[in-house]
């Protein structure tokens, strides 16, 4: 038998994200969730934020994972995951029209990706916004970013070497590329959130 997963990251991090998403989602409805991991994230935030519908994605290996989390709660606003795979362009061409024919994503949400994933997919995370997301839509990013080329810590300058010795691809984002690559999809930063543990959480309106 499978064991649940479990992140303590996600466990600390829940409560200082909700406290913003609460006021960034309020006149939100459907959130998608690129990335949901364990599914920590999304059985918390759906259970707190009851008037929005949270639908879950990951690639297909992590499916079973957060459908365990899913299994425990009895939260009829959370979806069972779908596959999104940055990698396949064909896939999340698919996934978007499966997921405009029955719902109008109006707000989008990652948390820890971007420094996971290699660059070329980051790109392809906020293509894959500027595509498909609609006006007025929010994005919200959490994780750790490095300002002017340099790490705001030495614990995130030994996350990264780790992260690198994992994957060369890999690695912490400088915030100024990552806001760049905003602008060019069509979204404004509302407001950029300092986190514990180094972390920020980015907060984005899309305008065009």
């Amino acid at each position: 038998m499978m064991t649940k997963p479990f992140s303590q990251a996600c466990e600390n991090n829940k409560k200082p994200i909700l406290t913003i998403l609460s006021e960034v989602f309020a006149n939100t409805n459907h959130v998608l969730e690129i990335g949901s991991g364990t599914g920590q994230h999304a059985v918390y935030f759906s259970q707190h934020l009851p008037n929005i519908t949270w639908q879950t994605s990951d690639l297909l290996i992590n499916h079973p994972g957060i459908n365990l989390w899913l299994d425990e709660v009895d939260n009829n606003n959370v979806r069972r995951p779908i596959e999104i795979d940055l990698a396949n362009s064909t896939v999340i061409s698919n996934t978007w029209k499966q997921l405009s024919a029955k719902q109008t994503i109006d707000a989008l949400y990652t948390a820890n990706t971007l420094h996971i994933i290699s660059w070329s997919l980051v790109v392809k995370f906020f293509e894959s916004i500027s595509q498909n997301l609609s006006l007025n839509s929010h994005v919200c990013i959490y994780g750790p970013f490095n300002y002017q080329g340099n790490f705001t810590s030495e614990s995130n300058a030994n996350f990264d070497l780790w992260l690198k010795s994992r994957d060369v691809n890999s690695g912490i984002r400088n915030i100024e590329d990552i806001l760049a690559l905003a602008e060019s999809a069509g979204l404004k930063l509302i407001e950029d959130h300092t986190m514990p543990a180094n972390n920020r959480l980015l907060t984005f309106i899309k305008h065009s």
